[in-house]
C-alpha cells in the first residue's frame, strides 16, 4: 500500500508530502509531478517520483495499485478544462482499485461559479464507485495575504465583500487534513467541510494588518461594478475578474463563513488565526 499525491510540488502538494514523511516510511510515498525536476529535492529525500500530466491521460496508465491511498489535489489551470483533467485522475484510480481517492475540493455552500468544476469533480469521484474522501477546502488565507504588497501601497484592502465573514484556514492546517485522512482510518465515503475556527471581516483583515505594520490600512468596501472595473483596468482577464468579484459577492452573503468545527477535528487542534498568516507573509515581504 502506498499513499500518492498529484500536484506534488505545488504550495499545498509540498506540504502534505512534508506531513506524510513525519508519519508514514518515505518508500511508501510518491510525488507526481509534471516535472521531474522540480522534484529533484523530494527524491534525494527518498520520496518516489512519478512524472503525469492531468492534460495526458495516458500518463497515468499504471501509475496507481490495488490499496493505494490517493490524493488528487485540485488543478490550478484556471484556462484549462479542468473537470476533464480530474476525470483522468479519477479514471485511472477506479481502473486500478484503489482503497481511497482523496479530493480538495470547496465548501458546499460556496455557490459562486469557481465552484463549479469542484461540484463536477466531486460527482465524477461519486459516481466513480471508488472509496473517496471530499475535502472541503472553504478559503485559503494565502489567497488574501497574497495581495499583502498591493494592499501596504494603498493603505486600503478594497472588495466587495460587504460585511461578510470568512472562516478561512492556513494552507498548512488544509494540508494537515489531507495527512490524518492519508493516513488515518474511516473516512472512507465521506465529506468534510473544511474551514478555521475563526470567521473574520475584511474590516478586522485590514485592522491587523495596520496593528502589524504600524500602518492605517482601511477597509474600503465598493460595488461589484466598481471592483470588476478597477481589476479590469490592472489587465485582469474577464473570466478571472468573474471569479474574483464572484467570491466576494459569496462572501457577502455569507457563504464563507459556517463555522463547522471539521478541519480542527480532524488536525487534532485549533486551526492557525488569519493574524498567523498576515505574520508570515509580511516578513517574507522583508526577506
Amino acid at each position: 500500500m502506498g499513499i500518492i499525491v498529484t500536484g506534488a510540488t505545488g504550495h499545498l502538494g509540498r506540504l502534505v508530502i512534508e506531513g506524510l514523511l513525519e508519519k508514514v516510511p518515505v518508500d511508501q510515498v510518491t510525488a507526481v509531478v509534471r516535472s521531474k525536476g522540480k522534484a529533484a529535492d523530494l527524491a534525494a529525500r527518498g520520496v518516489r517520483i512519478a512524472v503525469a500530466d492531468y492534460n495526458v491521460p495516458e500518463t497515468f496508465d499504471g501509475l496507481f495499485s490495488a490499496g493505494d491511498k490517493v490524493l488528487l489535489i485540485s488543478s490550478n489551470e484556471m484556462d484549462k478544462d479542468r473537470v476533464a483533467q480530474h476525470k483522468v485522475v479519477a479514471d485511472a484510480a477506479k481502473a486500478a482499485d484503489v482503497a481511497l481517492l482523496a479530493y480538495t475540493g470547496t465548501a458546499a455552500t460556496l455557490k459562486s461559479s469557481i465552484a463549479d468544476d469542484h461540484r463536477a469533480t466531486e460527482q465524477i469521484i461519486r459516481d466513480s464507485g471508488v472509496p473517496y474522501v471530499l475535502l472541503g477546502n472553504y478559503w485559503y488565507h494565502e489567497n488574501e495575504t497574497q495581495q499583502l504588497a498591493q494592499i501596504l501601497a494603498h493603505g486600503a484592502v478594497v472588495r466587495s465583500a460587504g460585511e461578510g465573514r470568512v472562516a478561512s484556514a492556513s494552507r498548512a492546517d488544509y494540508a494537515a487534513a489531507a495527512v490524518a485522512v492519508l493516513t488515518g482510518e474511516g473516512h472512507e465515503n465521506k465529506t468534510y467541510e473544511l474551514g478555521g475556527d475563526e470567521a473574520w471581516s475584511f474590516a478586522e483583515f485590514a485592522a491587523e494588518i495596520g496593528r502589524q505594520t504600524g500602518r492605517e490600512i482601511v477597509y474600503n468596501p465598493v460595488s461589484v461594478e466598481t471592483l470588476s472595473g478597477i481589476l479590469t483596468d490592472a489587465g485582469l482577464p474577464g473570466p478571472f475578474v468573474a471569479s474574483i468579484v464572484g467570491v466576494d459577492v459569496s462572501i457577502a452573503k455569507g457563504e464563507l463563513a459556517v463555522l463547522t468545527g471539521d478541519l480542527s477535528r480532524l488536525i487534532g487542534r485549533p486551526t492557525a488565526p488569519i493574524a498567523d498568516s498576515i505574520a508570515e507573509a509580511l516578513k517574507a515581504l522583508e526577506g
